[in-house]
Formats: structure tokens, C-alpha cells, sequence
């Protein structure tokens, strides 16, 4: 065999074990990703909603002063 050919049927190994890999790694990620499903958007509400702007989650106090 020449050093052609030896040149060629190395190259063609290294592509087919690359052609190998990515038809693994495709199917290891369609196994992945088919597991994954993804859920509906939520729903809009018909009205609009009005959101409490009480960011520290403590209860408003009827006695604080006007303002804070």
C-alpha cells in the first residue's frame, strides 16, 4: 500500500468514527431532550389584576403614618 493510500484510508477511518460519534451524541440527545416537555403558556386574564406592591410580605398596618 502507498503512502497515499495509507493517507486516504486514515482519513476515511477518521471520518467515519466521526460520523459514528455525532449519530451517538444525536441520539443521546434526542433521548435527553424528549423527556423534556414543555407545558403550555399560561392563560392571560381577561381583566387586568391589581398587584400588591407589599414587597417585604409583612401585613400593612392601619396606624402607620401617612406615607411610608
Amino acid at each position: 500500500m502507498t503512502h497515499a493510500e495509507q493517507v486516504i484510508e486514515r482519513a476515511m477511518a477518521a471520518v467515519a468514527a466521526a460520523r459514528r460519534q455525532r449519530e451517538r451524541d444525536q441520539e443521546r440527545r434526542r433521548q435527553t431532550f424528549g423527556r423534556i416537555q414543555l407545558s403550555p403558556p399560561l392563560p392571560m386574564p381577561k381583566r387586568g389584576l391589581q398587584l400588591s406592591l407589599k414587597l417585604d410580605g409583612r401585613p400593612a398596618r392601619d396606624d402607620a403614618p401617612a406615607g411610608h
